[in-house]
């Protein structure tokens, strides 16, 4: 069971939680969810993705060029000038980014005291994400709690909140215990950051992803894991407990069985990589004794070169 400070009501914890993962965010650059990253849409915090199409939001002048419909004409501006100028108005497409992290009991798990627990970790992350999206003018909301995306600092307030209801160690907390989300709809082209140690079957995975996938959703995966269970480093005799009522086993020699333990983890890692390659997300593993700075700059990647916007 990790080891957490008693913070003196859940609005507290809410509150350093949130302090942490700005804390996190300030050290990156602005995350804004913008598919052609437009220097000048960048420049002037434009929400959203800014591209020329059907629209009513006014975004330039340019001139006229042959092949162009008369009916874009800006007769008005034409006629300051000796040029003929286009009116081109913004294509508006809202963007919504939905985020989860497992918080089933095999989250709680840490190796050791100088190391958060995995559950510790991915709500950082996932702050901090947020964060990030925020200053990006961007709309977030947490899968399966909130049925309206919202942006703004209050939406960042709204989701420490409600995580803090999901940690059994906070005040008035009680744990979900789904290893996976469950499915809700989504609008199409909405963007969906997962963060778990996904220990759930592979299969069930499998067609939770596929189903989102299937609803026009892009998707980015953080796969959180402690060192220990990465390394296995173990020795002798060893008594291991399931976090998830799996009951104890003791194995005499936990060894000799290191090597065919790297290799099942690394076919659920390969398996993870190439599901969502299938289906157009993106993959990244993480261990809870590295920086939560690296796992951040991961999910920035993501966002901006994995051409996870330009679906629309």
């Amino acid at each position: 069971m990790a080891v957490t400070a008693v913070q003196p009501s859940a609005a507290r914890a809410g509150q350093t939680l949130r302090g942490d993962a700005e804390r996190i965010a300030s050290t990156l650059p602005p995350l804004l969810i913008a598919a052609d990253r437009v220097a000048s849409t960048v420049a002037q915090g434009v929400h959203g993705r800014r591209r020329v199409g059907t629209g009513e939001t006014f975004w330039q002048f340019r001139q006229y060029q042959p092949g162009d419909s008369a009916n874009r004409i800006d007769w008005r501006q034409s006629a300051k000038s000796q040029r003929v100028f286009i009116r081109e108005t913004e294509w508006e497409a809202a963007q919504s980014v939905w985020l989860w992290r497992d918080a089933s009991p095999s989250m709680h798990y840490r190796s050791g005291t100088q190391i958060p627990t995995k559950i510790e970790r991915a709500t950082i992350l996932l702050l901090a994400a947020a964060a990030l999206l925020i200053r990006g003018g961007e709309h977030i909301a947490l899968l399966g709690r909130e049925g309206v995306a919202r942006s703004g600092r209050h939406a960042l307030d709204r989701m420490a909140m409600a995580l803090m209801h999901d940690d059994p160690d906070a005040p008035g907390g009680s744990a979900e215990n789904s290893s996976l989300p469950e499915n809700v709809r989504l609008p199409k082209y909405a963007h969906l950051v997962l963060l778990s140690d996904f220990l759930a079957p592979f299969e069930e995975i499998e067609s939770c992803l596929r189903r989102y996938a299937v609803g026009g959703v892009s998707g980015h995966l953080i796969h959180v894991l402690d060192p220990a269970e990465e390394d296995l480093p173990f020795a002798g005799r060893t008594k291991f407990a399931g976090l998830e009522a799996e009951g104890e086993v003791t194995i005499g020699r936990v060894e000799a069985l290191r090597g065919e333990y790297m290799e099942q983890l690394e076919a659920l890692r390969g398996g993870l990589t190439d599901l969502t390659r299938s289906i157009g997300w993106t993959y990244t593993s993480h261990r809870t004794d590295a920086s939560a700075q690296s796992a951040l700059l991961s999910l920035y990647g993501a966002f901006a070169s994995a051409n996870m916007f330009d679906r629309i």
